[in-house]
């Protein structure tokens, strides 16, 4: 873009490559708002980038390199994006040929399955369950295998380029020799709380309490479903009895997902309310105990169900006569023939979703107005009064009229659980990184709207990183302990009769005699089905109950494990060693900003020495120098691989 040349005293910002011209006669600050407003905070401009220097420059360093991460992390998530997409596209398209969901949609395999629970349930074709194979197969597919290896790969590259990205800005904006402890002054609590001598220690019962209550709340989720799937079998009406699984699913997940809703406003609240009780001496030490309180709470409380689901459910239940039970009756949950990777799946979506659309509506744009207009109510002045008012009022007058900056910490916490679900399970659902970039497009722009226009100017502080966030890679777990993938590749090289999937369900089925029964489990309708039953199948490998050892587990469940602990052990390490020589390739300076701050040290030793020549300045030259030799070659080793 060639720039036309003007004036010295003209005003000039350059706005997404458009070059503007500020009108003068305003105060800077009524100026920089209105271009905050109209290339920032406006759903018309998502397509743009954001003006990243002139929110540094409005609302301070630390605001600047919050929206500066959020903006390569949403740029991030579209190759994501996409790779995600063609996976469940390919799902779709082969969907037809997957050899096991045509098996359990096969009416003439004619194959019965024990009850799912106790008494009220009955026995139940394998058929059934066409629909949840099926389906299944559109997230639990070879590709998924190849995209957690991707989405593992993404998480590194992000951090690395953010981290280039967070250098040169700190280049930029002259931050590199600045110390954060420079302007982290005591805070005034911690004075007021030195001089009456009361100061209080930090307590960590609290927080155990508050995580216990998270996971007592997922266990009555938990024997909620149990108790829901017995009250439906046992319904007279068609209809429930038909959809019970879709039903039971469906309304424990929007459950769980109010839970995390409302406890995630209530854990906020609560760790301030204990860091406030703590007293830290300082607005960097306050910041820090709040932002680990309120992680720890939120992130028990959004992945405690997702954990259950991809990792417990379905692993603690027994079999046919010997089920384990919790509370007295209540027998733990199975979960379906295709795996419980399904539910997995649906809890992710609702909880993204769910969270994304009453958090952003709600709370973010709801409640602000709100505020806003019973503040209004209760004002004097009718809406003429009010305009020609704010009218006449300084920027800084109509900022205190507005709701109050509560700091980073909220906005910082939503997107850590988002990265966290688009990282760390993945693997059951691919569409998320889709839903996480749409979510954000129009993030980016809500918070634009709510720090311009909602809440008061904060008061600009500098920051040079933003801190370091990692990410774990469960996915290895979620396919090898959730999906039937290792399942499948286990019976297709070691059991298959022709290497292909034929009979892969059948193998998977062990075999009951509906004699074992203990006492008083058996179904209340045994002729459910119009014949009597002998035998039931049920998904475990065990030994049939015509061998010398009944019901006792299989060479092949050993095989299965062995291959499944195998496969998390390489996928870890090979995502670890990938992980490794990326970080080892990849500089985190990027090679411009290196050469500038090589010639600038070069420029420092120059004038130094100029200054000292004459004096007894040999010994500052050689620790000078010294150093210098040091930096030229770090430099030249992050450069030689860039």
């Amino acid at each position: 873009m060639q720039l036309t040349a003007l004036p010295v005293n003209d005003c000039v910002y350059i706005i997404n490559s458009r070059l503007t011209k500020c009108d003068t006669e305003k105060p800077a600050d009524n100026i920089e708002y209105n271009l905050l407003y109209e290339e920032w905070a406006s759903y018309s401009v998502f397509y743009k980038y954001q003006p990243i220097g002139l929110i540094r420059k409005y609302f301070g360093e630390k605001v600047g390199l919050y929206f500066a991460w959020l903006g390569v992390y949403t740029q991030m998530l579209i190759p994501a994006a996409i790779v995600g997409v063609i996976v469940f596209l390919y799902g779709c398209a082969t969907v037809d040929d997957n050899i096991p969901s045509m098996e359990i949609c096969d009416p003439r395999n004619n194959i019965t399955m024990c009850p799912l629970c106790d008494r009220a349930c009955s026995y139940w074709k394998l058929v059934t369950a066409c629909g949840t194979a099926r389906a299944s197969h559109l997230f639990d597919n070879p590709a998924t295998v190849f995209f957690s290896i991707f989405m593992a790969l993404w998480a590194v590259l992000f951090m690395e380029h953010w981290k280039r990205r967070q250098m040169r800005l700190n280049y930029v904006w002259d931050l590199t020799g600045f110390g954060e402890e420079e302007e982290d002054h005591n805070r005034a609590e911690y004075e007021f709380r030195v001089m009456q001598k009361t100061m209080r220690q930090e307590h960590s019962t609290p927080k155990v309490k508050l995580i216990t209550v998270t996971f007592a709340i997922v266990f009555g989720v938990i024997l909620y479903r149990i108790s829901i799937r017995a009250a439906l079998h046992m319904s007279t009406y068609p209809a429930a009895r038909s959809n019970i699984r879709a039903t039971v699913k469906t309304t424990a997940a929007i459950i769980n997902l109010i839970i995390i809703i409302v406890l995630d406003e209530i854990y906020a609240a609560i760790a301030r309310w204990l860091t406030t009780l703590e007293v830290p001496k300082t607005d960097k030490s306050f910041e820090e105990r709040l932002i680990f309180k309120t992680f720890i709470l939120k992130f028990v409380n959004a992945f405690t169900p997702i954990v259950y689901l991809a990792f417990f459910r379905g692993r603690l239940v027994g079999r046919p006569g010997n089920y384990l039970y919790v509370v007295g009756s209540y027998r733990m949950e199975e979960c379906a023939h295709a795996g419980c990777l399904m539910e997995l799946c649906i809890q992710l979506c609702i909880t993204m979703l769910g969270k994304q659309l009453i958090q952003n509506n709600l709370f973010e744009i709801g409640i602000p107005k709100l505020k806003k207009l019973l503040r209004r109510r209760k004002s004097d002045l009718d809406s003429k009064q009010e305009e020609e008012l704010n009218k006449t009022l300084q920027r800084h007058e109509k900022d205190h009229i507005l709701g109050p900056f509560v700091g980073l910490s909220p906005e910082y916490m939503e997107m850590i659980i988002q990265f966290g679900m688009v990282t760390l399970f993945v693997a059951s659902f691919p569409l998320a990184p889709l839903f996480a970039l749409l979510n954000n497009i129009i993030e980016i722009r809500l918070d634009a709207k709510k720090f311009v226009m909602e809440l008061r100017r904060p008061i600009a502080a500098k920051a040079k990183d933003i801190g370091r966030y990692s990410s774990l890679f469960p996915q290895a777990f979620v396919i090898s302990f959730t999906s039937d993938f290792i399942p499948r590749l286990v019976y297709q090289y070691m059991y298959s009769p022709d290497g292909t999937m034929h009979g892969f369900v059948n193998h998977t089925l062990s075999y009951f005699n509906v004699t074992d029964f203990q006492k008083g489990t058996d179904p209340l309708q045994p002729m459910h089905l119009g014949y009597k039953v002998d035998m039931c199948r049920y998904k475990d490998y065990r030994e049939p109950p015509w061998s010398s050892t009944p019901y006792e587990l299989s060479k092949e469940f050993w095989a299965v494990l062995a291959a499944r602990l195998a496969f998390v052990i390489v996928f870890q390490n090979v995502v670890m060693l990938m992980s490794d020589f990326v970080d080892w390739l990849i500089p985190d300076i990027p090679k411009d900003i290196s050469l500038q701050m090589h010639k600038e040290k070069i420029l420092m030793v120059e004038l130094f020495m100029k200054e000292e020549q004459g004096k007894s300045g040999l010994l500052i030259f050689t620790i000078l120098l010294y150093k210098y030799t040091i930096y030229n070659i770090k430099c030249c080793r992050d450069n030689l691989f860039l």
